[in-house]
């Protein structure tokens, strides 16, 4: 486990530590790690996190293998009309400066059932990936609980329905001559996000200022905070900014969400506000509404960047 955090790198945290009976200094120090990795910027890695190393390899290869196909073959798995999000398979326009192609799916046996015909073992692999990073979604939802001092189960019971949780195949294009745009810079608006990528890495978070490139490590999963426990904890714990700078060569990885049922609502919890005296630094929201907003920046996105709606837009200012 690594045990400090310079400038050009975000720390590894190894969870077998959490999960040893016997191993309350390991535990101490993971705790620590995690907590201050929370409050500086919200990024970090796991390793140990009960996720097979082979799964995950072979769902990024049937991954490229899907992404390969033409066109055609890929567009039979267009997106519903009907789900939360555009499920299946998404292509960014040419235009966008989000040059990349994705395929979005839901929990296991939900309604909205797009997963492709080919590679055949797609779709049985993609399903255990996610039940895997369910469960991981449910450790680090009560390591994160634990670390901002709250009454035990408490994040679970706040968040206990599963069904909103999604996850993306991403295939990032290679950067043409002096062109290296991926995503561009953002937070996310869920609770916690999972990324696994292949080896040719690009993504990259800020960290006082700089951005800090996501080395890719073997088995790692990388962890970062979102919107949601920003709030809750009235920004004691941050959502990460983050983007993907596009290489060389094609990049490929998997992003798992864990979600927010639409209708909750969310602001700051009495434990980081009342109970020590501290204003809250923003005002209550439903959830499903704020990501309508954030799903409107993509589909008719400001003429000013300014304008662009983040979760500033519920901050209270004096």
């Amino acid at each position: 486990m690594k045990q400090g955090m310079d400038e050009f790198s975000i720390p590894t945290v190894d969870l077998s530590h959490l999960l040893r009976k016997d191993d309350d200094h390991g535990k101490k120090k993971a705790m620590e790690l995690i907590t201050q990795a929370c409050s500086d910027y919200g990024f970090f890695q796991i390793m140990n996190h009960g996720v097979p190393l082979d799964l995950m390899k072979q769902a990024l290869e049937l991954s490229k293998t899907f992404f390969d196909y033409p066109d055609e073959e890929k567009r039979r798995s267009s997106p519903t009309s009907d789900a939360p999000l555009p499920a299946g398979y998404n292509r960014q326009p040419l235009h966008s400066p989000d040059k990349n192609e994705y395929f979005l799916v839901f929990p296991p046996h939900s309604s909205f059932d797009v997963y492709p015909q080919n590679p055949p073992q797609f779709r049985e692999v993609a399903e255990e990936i996610f039940r895997h990073l369910s469960k991981t979604g449910l450790l680090l939802e009560s390591i994160i609980n634990e670390c901002l001092g709250l009454r035990p189960n408490f994040l679970k019971e706040f968040n206990d329905d599963r069904s909103w949780d999604f996850m993306v195949a991403l295939h990032y294009w290679a950067a043409s001559e002096n062109e290296n745009n991926g995503i561009t810079e953002h937070e996310d608006g869920n609770c916690i996000t999972f990324v696994f990528q292949d080896e040719v890495g690009g993504l990259q978070v800020r960290k006082n200022g700089e951005w800090i490139p996501v080395i890719p490590a073997e088995g790692a999963i990388v962890v970062n905070i979102g919107d949601v426990i920003q709030v809750l904890s009235n920004k004691k714990f941050k959502s990460a900014t983050h983007r993907v700078v596009r290489q060389e060569r094609s990049r490929y990885s998997y992003a798992f969400f864990y979600n927010l049922q639409g209708d909750k609502w969310v602001e700051p919890l009495s434990e980081f506000t009342k109970e020590i005296g501290e204003a809250p630094k923003y005002r209550g929201f439903k959830y499903g509404e704020y990501q309508q907003l954030r799903v409107r920046n993509k589909s008719h996105p400001p003429s000013r960047p300014e304008d662009v709606i983040h979760i500033t837009h519920y901050e209270i200012t004096n």
